[in-house]
């Protein structure tokens, strides 16, 4: 029974040890090229349908942030950074105040 624990926690060192390699040891070659999808989010508003299926061209729709709120910027559903809007060449792009750390990501994975 002893053998069994020692191989248990030998195999969960090793798990253990594979989990904190360094990232260098990483090869991200093989990720580089998977394409993502990027949102931005302005606001968000909660409305009843009977006000959605009035909405018409014109319409306002109230969000939850103030103006100047930074925006929040998604990768695949997952927040990474907050920025503001910014014109480059007649086209709208976003410049990043804040990244979010890849710790709180994981924190709100949860």
């Amino acid at each position: 029974m002893n053998n069994d624990i020692d191989a248990s926690l030998a195999q969960f060192d090793a798990l253990q040890a594979e989990a904190n390699r360094a990232p260098a040891d990483l090869n991200l070659d093989v990720i580089l090229d998977v394409p993502v999808t990027i949102s931005l989010e302005v606001g968000r508003a909660r409305i009843p349908i009977r006000n959605l299926l009035q909405l018409n061209q014109g319409s306002v729709v109230e969000l939850d942030r103030a103006a100047g709120e930074p925006l929040d910027l998604y990768v695949n559903g997952t927040l990474i950074a907050h920025g503001e809007v910014v014109v480059v060449n007649d086209r709208f792009g976003v410049r990043l105040t804040d990244v979010v750390s890849p710790a709180e990501r994981i924190k709100r994975l949860k």
